[in-house]
């Protein structure tokens, strides 16, 4: 049975992350952009992130340009953008497809492991969250209209 440990993630400047470093950590995984009515929540993923940081919790960002072409920048475009307008601080790793014949690995073992409504194995937007527990577990799979906050009591069971 794969956990999140047996994926990697490309690094924006290059380079790959591997997930097996994030053993034992309360992962957040989102598809964001920088240019969709979502947007605002990098601003709940950053408190999430800064106050559970220090307890082993850590969103880790997806880029995705699939959803109504709304990340249409290039890596250094979308960092500033998160650093400037949002304050983001945690990682933001190369952009990616979530669906589709050039989904990453990591987006199919996602959605197979935690399908969405009606069993739908594709992710439907911007901001669809995958909460993986310390084990590398998916626990669970929040659509893009649930607030970063509306997350936290499910984080905080977890830590």
């Amino acid at each position: 049975m794969k956990t999140i440990a047996d994926f990697t993630a490309k690094l924006p400047g290059g380079g790959e992350l591997n997930l097996a470093d994030k053993a034992g950590k309360v992962l957040l995984i989102v598809n964001t952009a920088s240019k969709c009515g979502f947007t605002p929540q990098y601003e709940g993923l950053e408190a999430l992130y800064k106050k559970y940081a220090d307890d082993g919790f850590e969103v880790i960002a997806f880029p995705c340009n699939q959803f109504g072409a709304q990340e249409p920048g290039n890596a250094e475009e979308i960092a500033n953008f998160c650093s400037l307008k949002y304050d983001v601080t945690f990682p933001l790793m190369a952009k990616v497809d979530v669906n589709g014949d050039d989904a990453t690995p990591l987006y199919n073992w996602l959605k197979s492991e935690a399908p969405g409504l009606m069993g739908s194995k594709s992710v439907k937007w911007n901001f669809t969250k995958f909460l993986i527990d310390r084990d590398g577990k998916v626990v669970r799979r929040y659509a893009p209209t649930d607030k970063p906050e509306a997350l936290e009591k499910d984080i905080k069971a977890l830590l």
